[in-house]
C-alpha cells in the first residue's frame, strides 16, 4: 500500500495535469516541506513551481527555483535554470505571459503538446533525476488519403499456425503429465495405472478451446479484475483525459457498424493498453490509470486506435485465447511468490521455488506459441491507428512515451511489476524494450538508439524470440505513412554516411550453434549413403541406421554441440582491467548500429541491481542494474546449491562486471557481481555453454551409436 505522502503525491500530480491547480496546491504545498523523504519533496516542489505559474503566483515559483538551484543534484540545478529563465520572462513581459506560460509548462510537464519537456526518473542514488527530451510535435494530416489494404490471408495463416502450436503444446505438456501419473501409480503398491488418461487428449483440448474460445471476454474480464484489479472506465473520465478519443471510438465503430468495445481500466501506474475478446461486439479495450495521465490528447486516441485496429480480425480472436490460457500459470507463479516470500523456512522455500519455476517455464512455453502473431500484427495495427486518426506522429508519440513510462515505473517500483509482464503478449509495446530506451531518454537522442534498429542488416534475426517487432522498424514504418501524406515525421532518422558492413562470417559464428543443425542434417545423409553402401557389400553391419531415422536426430545434436563450441571463446573472451568499457561509455556504446552480440564488449557498470525479491526471482528473469546512464537488462545463469543467491543482493548497490551484448534488447551477461562490502556472485555463462555443448554431443553420439 502506498504511504499518506505518496497518496498526496499523486492526488497532486492528477490535480495538476486537470488543471485543477488550487487542489495541486494544497496537496503539494505540505510534502514541499517536508524534507525527511527527499525524492517526494522534490517531485512536489517541481509540481509547486507549475501550480504557482498556472495560477498567477510568479513570485512563489521563483522562490522554489532558486531553492532548487542550490541542491546538491547537478541536473536538478540544470532543470531550476532553465525554469527560472521561463519564469523572469513572464514576470518581466507580462504581454507574452501567455506564450511564456506554454513554455514553462511544457519545461515541467511530458504529458502537455510542447516542444521541450522534461521527465522525471531517478538516478542510481534514488534522487530525482530530470531528463530533458525535446518533442517536435510533427503535425497531423488535415485531409489524408487511405493507406493500400492488406492482405489479410498470410495473418489468417500465422493465426491458425499459432492456434496449432498452442493446441500441441498443451496437448504434448498434458500428455507428460498424465503419462506421470500413471507412472507413479505403476510404482506405487496395491494401486494401478488409470487406463483412461493413456487415452489420447486432443479432443478434449479442442473441445475446450473451443469454449474457452467464446467466453474468453468474460473469462479475461474476471481474471483481470480479480488478480489486477480492472474496473470499468466511465466515459466522462476518459474524455477528462482525451476528448479526441472517444470521437474516434465512435466514429470508428460506426463506419464499421459495430458495437462500441467496452471500456476498462487497470488501477497501476506503468503506461499500457490491451484489447481482447473474440467478436467485435464482445470486444474489450483495457487501459492504465499511468497511460492517460502520461500521454496527451492525442496520443491517448492514436493508441486507442491501434487497439481498434486489431478488433474483427482472426489474430484478435486466437490472442485473446493464449491470454487466457497463460494466464492462470503466471497467476500461479505469482501466488507461489508471494506466498513463499511470506515464509522464509528451508521447510518452504525449495517447494516454493520449485513450483514457481516449473510454473513460469510452463507460462514462457504457451507465450512462446504466439510469438510470431503477435510480432506481426502490430505492423497492421500501427497503419490501422494512423489512416483512423490521420496522425501517425501522435502514434510514435505515445510508443516512446509509453516506453519511457515503463523505465520510470520499473526505476520507480524497483522491479517489474507482474501486469508488466503476464499481459506483455498485447502490450503496444515490449516491457522489455522499453528498459533501456526508456531510460535513456534524454542521456541519448531516440535517433541514435534507433540506428542499430533502422539500418543493421542482421536485426530482424534477432526478434526470433520476441512477442514484438523492432521499435525502430515500427516508427520508420510510420514516418513513411507521414511522409506520404506530405507531413514533417516526428523523429528525423538519416541514413549513415557509411553503409554498415559486417562480414558475414562474423553473423555465421554468432548462430553456429543453429547453422549446426541443418549442417547436421546433410552431415546425417552422408553417413546414411556410406552405411548403406558399406551393409550392401557385407563390409559393415548397422542396418538400424536405415531402418530407424533417429540417427538424423543424434546428427542435430551432435551439429549443435560443435556450433556452440565453436563460438565459445569469440563469445566469452577474456576481461581484463585493459579492455574494460564503464559507466560513462555505456551511451556511445548503444549508439553504435553495427555491432553484433557476438562482439562481446567488456564492461564494468555499477549502480542500484533492481528486481523482484526471493522466489519470484528464482530463474533471475527480473535483474536490472539502474546506473546513472539509465537501465540495462542483465543476465545471469544461477549455479545450484549456492546459499547465497543473485536476488539477495537487490535493492543494493553493486558492480557489474561482463559482456554488452546489442540485440532487440540489449543486455549484459554477468561474469560477476560484486558488492561494496565484498561480497561476490560468479555468473558461469562459459561453463554452463560448454556443458550444453558436450551434453548434446554425447546424447547426439548415444542416438547414433544405439539407435534409440
Amino acid at each position: 500500500m502506498p504511504s499518506h505522502a505518496e497518496s498526496c503525491l499523486e492526488a497532486g500530480l492528477a490535480a495538476l495535469k486537470q488543471g485543477n491547480y488550487y487542489t495541486a496546491i494544497a496537496n503539494l504545498e505540505p510534502l514541499a516541506k517536508d524534507q525527511s523523504q527527499e525524492k517526494i519533496c522534490l517531485q512536489a516542489q517541481v509540481g509547486l513551481v507549475m501550480s504557482y505559474a498556472r495560477t498567477g503566483e510568479v513570485s512563489k515559483a521563483i522562490a522554489l527555483c532558486q531553492n532548487l538551484i542550490a541542491n546538491s543534484n547537478p541536473q536538478v540545478q540544470e532543470w531550476a535554470t532553465l525554469a527560472l529563465e521561463h519564469l523572469h520572462k513572464r514576470k518581466n513581459q507580462k504581454k507574452k505571459s501567455r506564450k511564456t506560460n506554454t513554455g514553462l509548462a511544457s519545461s515541467l510537464n511530458p504529458t502537455r503538446q510542447q516542444p521541450q519537456t522534461a521527465y522525471v526518473g531517478a538516478d542510481n542514488q534514488d534522487h530525482i533525476q530530470p531528463l530533458s527530451i525535446y518533442w517536435r510535435q510533427a503535425r497531423r494530416a488535415k485531409v489524408w488519403q487511405p493507406l493500400r489494404k492488406s492482405n489479410v490471408i498470410p495473418s489468417r495463416i500465422i493465426a491458425l499456425l499459432t492456434f496449432m502450436a498452442l493446441f500441441w503444446m498443451c496437448r504434448e505438456m498434458l500428455k507428460l503429465v498424465l503419462g506421470l501419473i500413471n507412472q507413479i501409480l505403476y510404482q506405487l503398491p496395491y494401486l494401478q495405472p488409470i487406463q483412461i488418461l493413456y487415452r489420447d487428449p486432443s479432443t478434449l483440448i479442442l473441445g475446450l478451446f473451443v469454449i474457452l474460445m467464446v467466453l474468453s471476454p468474460w473469462l479475461l474480464d474476471w481474471l483481470l479484475a480479480q488478480f489486477s484489479g480492472q474496473e470499468e472506465l466511465p466515459k466522462e473520465k476518459l474524455n477528462s483525459y482525451s476528448r479526441e478519443t472517444l470521437r474516434v471510438v465512435q466514429r470508428t465503430c460506426q463506419q464499421r457498424r459495430w458495437l462500441t468495445p467496452k471500456l476498462r481500466i487497470l488501477p497501476i501506474s506503468a503506461p499500457m493498453i490491451i484489447t481482447y475478446g473474440n467478436l467485435p461486439r464482445t470486444a474489450r479495450i483495457t487501459v492504465s490509470q499511468g497511460l492517460l495521465e502520461q500521454l496527451a490528447d492525442d496520443e491517448i486516441a492514436s493508441v486507442y486506435a491501434l487497439s481498434l485496429g486489431q478488433i474483427g480480425r482472426w489474430d484478435f480472436v486466437v490472442m485473446s485465447l493464449v491470454l487466457l490460457v497463460t494466464m492462470p500459470f503466471y497467476g500461479i507463479y505469482q501466488q507461489i511468490s508471494v506466498w513463499g516470500n511470506q515464509h522464509q523456512g528451508k521447510m518452504w522455500r525449495w517447494p516454493g521455488t520449485v513450483l514457481a519455476a516449473i510454473s513460469y517455464g510452463i507460462w514462457c512455453l504457451f507465450t512462446g506459441t504466439a510469438l510470431l502473431n503477435s510480432r506481426l500484427r502490430l505492423y497492421h495495427n500501427d497503419a490501422m491507428s494512423a489512416e483512423i486518426t490521420g496522425n501517425p506522429n501522435g502514434l510514435i508519440r505515445a510508443l516512446l512515451k509509453i516506453s519511457i513510462g515503463v523505465a520510470h515505473d520499473i526505476s520507480l517500483k524497483e522491479n517489474t511489476c507482474w501486469q508488466l509482464e503476464s499481459l506483455n503478449i498485447l502490450a503496444p509495446v515490449a516491457y522489455q524494450h522499453s528498459i533501456v530506451l526508456g531510460s535513456t531518454a534524454g542521456h541519448l537522442p531516440f535517433e541514435s538508439f534507433l540506428k542499430w534498429e533502422n539500418f543493421h542488416p542482421y536485426r530482424q534475426w534477432f526478434t526470433i524470440n520476441s512477442c514484438h517487432p523492432l521499435m525502430g522498424d515500427r516508427i520508420e514504418r510510420l514516418c513513411q505513412i507521414a511522409r506520404n501524406w506530405h507531413l514533417d515525421t516526428e523523429l528525423h532518422q538519416t541514413n549513415p554516411q557509411q553503409p554498415i558492413l559486417i562480414k558475414p562470417q562474423t553473423f555465421y559464428l554468432q548462430i553456429a550453434p543453429w547453422l549446426g543443425i541443418p549442417l547436421g542434417v546433410v552431415f546425417a545423409g552422408l553417413i546414411w549413403l556410406l552405411w548403406q553402401t558399406a551393409y550392401t557389400i557385407h563390409w559393415l553391419n548397422l542396418k538400424w541406421i536405415y531402418d530407424n531415422w533417429s540417427f538424423v536426430t543424434g546428427c542435430m545434436l551432435i551439429g549443435f554441440g560443435i556450433g556452440t563450441v565453436i563460438r565459445i571463446n569469440t563469445l566469452f573472451p577474456d576481461i581484463t582491467p585493459v579492455n574494460l568499457q564503464k559507466n560513462e561509455h555505456l551511451i556511445n556504446l548503444l549508439g553504435e548500429p553495427s555491432i553484433l552480440p557476438i562482439n562481446s564488449i567488456r564492461v564494468r557498470l555499477s549502480g542500484k541491481l533492481l528486481g523482484r525479491p526471493g522466489i519470484g526471482n528464482c530463474l533471475a528473469q527480473d535483474m536490472i542494474l539502474q546506473s546513472n546512464q539509465g537501465l540495462m537488462k542483465l543476465h545471469h545463469i544461477p549455479w545450484p546449491g549456492k546459499s547465497f543467491n543473485s536476488q539477495d543482493l537487490i535493492g543494493r548497490q553493486i558492480t557489474v562486471t561482463g559482456w554488452l551484448r546489442r540485440g532487440a534488447t540489449p543486455w549484459v551477461d554477468i561474469q560477476t557481481l560484486e558488492t561494496q562490502g565484498g561480497t561476490k556472485i560468479n555468473s558461469p555463462h562459459p561453463i554452463w555453454s560448454t556443458i550444453i555443448a558436450i551434453s548434446a554431443q554425447a546424447w547426439g553420439a548415444y542416438i547414433m551409436l544405439t539407435g534409440s
